[in-house]
């Protein structure tokens, strides 16, 4: 039996760890999705956004975030503040058998959830890129990754209030995508949108993305992420049950993501009179935010339909936004924030051990904890050092102002 449950832990703690490691894929997702749907002299500086926030948040939840996540006490609202990520499990801890015996490594564990916090401070960069200030936005990502998000998720996957409560959600649409969308909209709300975006007749101006190949790559990366996502949410592999679980929560992200593009692609023939690439892309990427909740109780067709609503949900979204004023380049918030909301309302639609009640209160606490929080870390960073480029800088591009190169410099007027 000793030696069972050493080869059990073994396997879930590797099985843990490589889905983390496809999470953190998602970062180069992310990188190459901006990359392309922003204007090409723009394109360094949200790679950097992108490789520094991964570092941030890698160092900040190594320091106190994870601490303050997984600390506090149970049904709990407050966190405790601690330092550091603790032990390691022991070999008799492992091999004691009973309930209480851990089945995978607490390191493990921390590379996990670190990955996680990175990818909902990545939904920010996408939302306020083209004139963000770079270090306003690091000093940003400090505060998110170390407290603003390890306290949400102390209530959820903590154990604090709203776990307490019976909100459920397996793998974060609302604690991690929801979480990101609140932050970029307070941000973006702060910062204001582009120069030439919005008329003042009303009218709204596309600014298109500079690489359409590098944001489909982007998409398809994110996709495969996924897999590690969700699939290792079911945070064990190594019995049968597990394996059945673990097999069908990734059929479910797969049929999710493609109902969303099937969806967005149709709705926007429709409304559009054309095929729009963008809105397939963010099609994908809602239909995985909406199955995020719960991939594990639906049947596939049944979240091939969840899928499909966040598809529908997320084109109109990006048009009501743009509506009002609201300037979002990649679509961040209406993928991550509105189809998140969507994704945690269809938890009780599949799931009989939840109800619409605790869901509701759950993604309103989230949103509005995570909102004011970042609202006010984003005025005080605007008084102290400002967090928008000149009009000047915005104009030339934020490569040569932020970052002193450009990502296509063969391109450039100077070497024409």
């Amino acid at each position: 039996m000793t030696e069972l449950a050493e080869l059990s832990y073994a396997l879930d703690t590797f099985y843990f760890l490589i889905c983390g490691v496809l999470v953190m894929w998602m970062a180069a997702g992310f990188s190459m999705l901006e990359a392309g749907l922003v204007r090409s002299k723009n394109t360094a500086e949200i790679l950097t956004k992108n490789i520094a926030l991964f570092a941030i948040a890698c160092t900040m939840y190594l320091l106190v975030g994870y601490s303050i996540m997984y600390s506090g006490n149970e049904g709990g609202i407050l966190p405790n503040l601690g330092f550091l990520i603790g032990g390691e499990n022991s070999v008799a801890a492992v091999t004691a058998g009973g309930d209480d015996a851990p089945y995978y490594s607490m390191r493990a564990d921390f590379f996990f959830q670190v990955v996680f916090v990175a990818t909902a401070m990545s939904i920010v960069s996408g939302a306020v890129a083209e004139r963000m200030k770079l270090w306003a936005f690091l000093a940003f990502a400090v505060v998110m990754t170390g407290v603003i998000y390890p306290v949400s998720g102390y209530w959820t996957w903590g154990e604090g209030w709203l776990d307490a409560m019976g909100f459920s959600d397996f793998a974060g649409s609302g604690i991690v995508h929801l979480a990101g969308a609140a932050a970029a909209l307070a941000g973006v709300l702060v910062l204001g949108p582009r120069k030439g975006k919005y008329g003042k007749d009303g009218s709204i101006h596309a600014i298109p993305g500079a690489n359409l190949p590098l944001a489909t790559l982007g998409t398809f990366i994110l996709w495969m992420g996924w897999f590690g996502f969700n699939g290792g949410s079911e945070l064990k592999l190594s019995d049968v049950v597990s394996a059945n679980n673990v097999a069908q929560v990734l059929v479910n992200t797969n049929a999710a993501a493609a109902g969303g593009v099937i969806t967005a692609l149709i709705l926007a023939k429709v409304w559009f009179r054309k095929a729009d690439l963008t809105m397939a892309l963010n099609g994908a990427l809602a239909g995985l935010v909406a199955i995020t909740a719960e991939p594990l109780e639906p049947t596939a067709l049944g979240a091939t339909l969840i899928g499909a609503v966040g598809g529908a949900i997320v084109v109109a979204a990006i048009v009501g936004l743009d509506k009002l004023k609201i300037d979002d380049p990649v679509g961040a918030i209406s993928v991550h924030g509105v189809v998140g909301i969507w994704g945690l309302l269809a938890v009780p639609l599949t799931n009989g051990d939840a109800s619409f009640g605790p869901q509701i209160i759950g993604g309103l606490s989230i949103f509005l904890w995570v909102f004011l929080a970042s609202l006010a870390v984003w005025l005080i960073l605007k008084a102290v050092m400002g967090i928008r480029v000149s009009e000047e800088e915005e104009y030339e591009g934020v490569d040569i102002a932020e970052c002193g190169m450009e990502a296509y410099p063969e391109f450039s007027v100077a070497n024409k």
